[in-house]
């Protein structure tokens, strides 16, 4: 039995050393050639998380395969790290999110979102200018605003029923008023 748990846990961290090569290719790739904010934004942390992986990949590999037992522990104590990090984090996205859910309109297929919803801390967040900057650099570069731009002239009655996020609803709406300030 411990032989058949040696050789899985052997089998799936090579398969996650394997992965994390083109990550840690990707993240080299976006230092050397970031052109916008978002990608700038985004190499350290591509990089670090390569190399994370890499690193306790060939642990619990080296580990496994060699039957060096502190390796494994210690492959064990980072796994169990990495579960109670990412619940941790789970937590803190819906305690951070949840008062936004936005409200339901009468007769409207879409909700309406305000920022004042949203909790001090992301609102804070998102009315920083160098944060904005680069959610907004991240938005124009996957094509966000323009993919959700919807040109065609609808009734009026029509557009209501359908159901849209906000984003969408303020793009549709956005060509009669002028650009906000941070706006995409």
């Amino acid at each position: 039995m411990v032989r058949v748990s040696n050789n899985l846990i052997g089998i799936l961290n090579f398969v996650t050393f394997l992965l994390s090569i083109p990550i840690l290719g990707a993240g080299i790739w976006l230092a050397n050639r970031a052109s916008s904010d978002c990608e700038k934004f985004l190499e350290k942390p591509v990089i670090a998380l390569g190399v994370f992986l890499m690193v306790v990949s060939l642990a619990g590999l080296i580990g496994a395969c060699f039957r060096v037992s502190w390796l494994l522990w210690l492959y064990l104590l980072v796994m169990f790290l990495l579960i109670v990090l990412l619940f941790c984090f789970t937590i803190f996205a819906f305690v951070v999110t949840n008062k936004g859910a936005g409200e339901v309109l009468s007769g409207k297929g879409y909700k309406d979102y305000k920022l004042g919803d949203y909790s001090n801390w992301l609102q804070k967040r998102v009315n920083n200018n160098n944060n904005w900057r680069k959610i907004k650099s991240c938005l124009m570069d996957s094509h966000v605003c323009k993919s959700l731009n919807d040109t065609t002239s609808e009734p009026m009655e029509e557009f209501y029923a359908r159901h849209l996020s906000s984003i969408q609803v303020y793009n549709h709406f956005s060509s009669s008023f002028p650009p906000p300030q941070n706006g995409c």
